[in-house]
């Protein structure tokens, strides 16, 4: 059965947030949707237990922290390593890819140039995580 997700977006691309909002708006997705605009903010929100979503969709490069450095603190910390987290980035770079796996994410995504192609990326991952059982630690 498929629920509605509580993301956590940390992007610093007010387009690409726009563009994810859209799209889960075209796909009558009605997932609640927490918006950080760098890796620092978003690490305030968890650890300031303001927000502790199911997902969390994270840009690579960003001010403040990066996308690899959030995920090491993330990971490194024992109430929130356990968050799904899934890179969606426009960084087709092989270190990239493979520093990230390493630390621990749970998908890595590459932003399509095409409109309806993203769209179709957007529904499978979130289809795929809404029915997916998440697993609630804290």
């Amino acid at each position: 059965m498929k629920k509605k997700l509580k993301i956590l977006l940390i992007e610093d691309d007010t387009i690409e947030l726009m563009k994810l909002n859209r799209a889960m708006s075209s796909l009558n997705m009605n997932h609640e949707v927490m918006e950080a605009n760098n890796g620092e903010d978003g690490l305030e929100l968890l650890l300031n237990k303001e927000y502790y979503p199911d997902i969390i969709l994270l840009d690579l490069n960003m001010p403040k922290i990066n996308g690899i450095e959030f995920l090491s603190i993330l990971k490194d910390n024992e109430s929130l390593k356990f968050i799904p987290t899934i890179i969606l980035t426009t960084s087709s770079n092989e270190k990239d890819l493979q520093a990230c796996y390493n630390i621990g994410i749970s998908g890595y995504i590459l932003k399509p140039l095409k409109y309806e192609d993203y769209i179709a990326k957007i529904n499978l991952l979130l289809s795929y995580w809404s029915a997916n059982e998440l697993i609630k630690l804290s």
